[in-house]
């Protein structure tokens, strides 16, 4: 099963809210204190669920990829779960930031092969607070880099 995240403000929602729950959907606290969002990702990364997580946080403004976000890097590194790279094509002009609604639109997901954090990962247990921020943004760093050489095929 793949689970997703939201932003916890979502789950006030009256209508929205029991939809989310539903869909067993993690809520996150995108203003700080995220301790209990990263337990619950991690609880069902260690079940063998998978999460889908989105390392830029956010929809872009302008339809152009943004840098990850150092929150991506420490899932990788605190959990043991492969990650796949993926690049969803069309969601800026089915429902970009600067859209009221969505529009009908033709989307295309396109995956990359598994990235190897082992390094990494075994790096991070010993070293100092410092340089494990720095593995946090090195991680998003090569997953945002492997996600831009993802590239749309051409409509047959």
């Amino acid at each position: 099963m793949v689970n997703y995240l939201a932003r916890k403000t979502l789950f006030d929602v009256p209508l929205l809210a029991p939809m989310l729950r539903s869909w067993q959907v993690v809520p996150v606290d995108r203003d700080g204190g995220g301790g209990a969002g990263l337990k619950a990702i991690l609880d069902r990364l260690q079940r063998g669920g998978m999460i889908l997580l989105f390392p830029e946080g956010t929809r872009t403004r302008t339809g152009q990829m943004s840098p990850g976000k150092s929150g991506i890097g420490l899932v990788v590194i605190r959990s043991d779960a492969p990650v796949v790279p993926t690049r969803v094509f069309g969601t800026y002009e089915a429902y970009g930031r600067h859209l009221r609604f969505p529009r009908p639109g033709r989307l295309a997901v396109h995956y990359g092969v598994p990235l190897d954090f082992r390094e990494l990962r075994t790096e991070a247990r010993t070293c100092p607070k410092e340089r494990l921020r720095e593995i946090y943004q090195q991680v998003a760093d090569e997953l945002m880099a492997a996600i831009a050489k993802l590239e749309p095929k051409p409509d047959p």
